[in-house]
């Protein structure tokens, strides 16, 4: 799991807080949360980190994961994981539960309420502005500033195309969206200030010319002169990978280049199929865009803003439930992307985004992404939001503290909660219960847990 990272030093999370304390403006000083379930989030904060810094500010990294209590993150992380591994019917059904209900169960609110004090207390003294990259984190902020513990504005930088619900926390003061469509799709779930400023990658991802072509082909080894369809899976490799690879090899068009992040097991299978050029991790990413003709991906996230950054045509394919699914919509909407959903259509597309006007077409509308980030972008943005404070303390009375009881109640519960989830997805992948895994996950209600009657003289949230 990344760690998280600092420009300046800051204060190690506490295991308690003993008392409440509120974050108060200060000049010069920006916390950026997100959290390593995948590489996009933390991909988009470590560069919103890099601008922030290269602007004049201390910039502070946290990972939610590392703030969840009862060192419950890894969890987390790993039942995500195994969803999208073992169960991703299961994940799908999640997906959309929480997309109609407007929201994370019951469960998942208690484990984000129970994060609420440490990530306040992680908070150095003088931090103006809190940016999160996480829909988690953007809750337990939001939650934070409405309940006037956090003095500060709180905004939430939208790393995907698509805007689940639970992307819209309560209390967040400013979303960022890269384009035009996941702007409107943050304010039809209830976003009060949404700003388009268009998306934020390593500046290593730019277009090249022929030379620096030839020239990223021949230190990965690859033909000199063979269409090249790069297919990403992102940094764990989930999905139908395998039968991807196969499929652009077999249709003709393309000399298949497949990373498949972590998954060295996913690498070796594919070399063991004839497919020559499988890769790990690669730390080159832009060197390998820069090499290739096309990027074919299933998730839609940060891989597909950095091929646009490289001017490098997308194709979505196959894609992974849940985001996957709504990304590759929101990408087609968007007109940046073309959505392959026929097999039988995939190597006419491939060859149109290669030579033809559609890939011409594409690569200019990824790379007129970028032009807002002229004045700055995401960072930039969130930069203006620190100068002019937007610390309308009226919007966001204040409330007190549950009692420390109730605090470990939740503790409690949250800690259920992901033991349950647990044990459901174990289950759910042996013995193929649809149902299973969408009750453990939304339905279970353990907030009857934490409630307690109302003791004398104690004014319950």
């Amino acid at each position: 799991m990344p760690h998280v990272g600092s420009t300046a030093p800051r204060l190690a999370p506490a295991v308690a807080v003993p008392r409440q304390r509120v974050a108060t403006p200060g000049a010069g000083r920006v916390a950026i949360v997100s959290a390593s379930v995948g590489a996009g989030h933390d991909g988009a904060a470590a560069e919103l980190v890099r601008r922030l810094a290269a602007h004049g500010f201390a910039v502070d990294r946290f990972d939610l994961l590392d703030l969840l209590p009862a060192r419950l993150g890894r969890a987390v992380q790993e039942g995500y994981h195994r969803l999208l591994v073992r169960a991703p019917w299961a994940y799908q059904r999640i997906y959309a539960s929480t997309e109609r209900a407007g929201g994370g169960g019951p469960a998942a609110r208690a484990l984000l309420r129970a994060a609420e004090d440490r990530v306040l207390h992680a908070l150095p003294p003088g931090t103006g502005a809190v940016a999160s990259t996480y829909p988690g984190a953007s809750r337990v902020l939001g939650n934070l500033r409405l309940k006037g513990r956090l003095g500060v504005p709180v905004l939430t930088y939208l790393t995907d195309f698509s805007v689940h619900p639970l992307w819209v926390a309560d209390g967040v003061d400013v979303h960022l969206a890269a384009h035009a469509v996941p702007a409107a799709q943050a304010r039809a779930a209830g976003a009060r200030d949404v700003r388009v400023c268009g998306p934020v990658t390593d500046p290593r991802f730019r277009p090249c010319d022929t030379q620096g072509r030839r020239d990223a082909r021949a230190r990965f080894g690859l033909p000199e002169h063979s269409p090249l369809a790069l297919l990403v899976a992102g940094s764990w490799g989930v999905g139908p990978v395998r039968q991807v690879a196969l499929e652009l090899r077999d249709c003709g068009a393309v000399v298949p280049v497949v990373v498949c992040g972590r998954n060295e097991a996913l690498a070796e299978r594919l070399r063991a199929d004839g497919i020559e050029h499988a890769y790990g991790w690669v730390e080159d990413m832009p060197g390998l865009m820069h090499a290739a003709d096309v990027l074919v991906q299933n998730a839609g996230g940060l891989t597909s803003l950095e091929a646009f950054a490289s001017g490098l045509p997308v194709a979505s394919y196959r894609c992974i439930p849940g985001h996957g699914l709504t990304n590759a919509a929101a990408l087609d909407e968007a007109g940046v992307a073309v959505w392959v959903r026929d097999p039988a259509d995939l190597k006419a597309v491939l060859c149109d985004l290669i030579d033809g006007p559609l890939g011409r077409q594409q690569r200019a509308r990824g790379l007129a992404l970028f032009a807002r980030s002229q004045d700055g972008g995401p960072a930039a943005e969130i930069a203006r939001v620190h100068r002019s404070g937007l610390a309308d303390r009226s919007l966001y009375p204040p409330a007190r503290r549950r009692p420390a009881s109730r605090r470990l109640a939740a503790t409690a519960a949250a800690a259920s909660a992901v033991w349950a989830c647990a044990v459901g997805t174990g289950m759910a992948t042996s013995y193929d219960g649809p149902d299973l895994m969408h009750t453990i996950g939304h339905r279970l209600d353990l907030d009857g847990l934490t409630a307690q009657a109302p003791r004398p003289g104690v004014r319950h949230p």
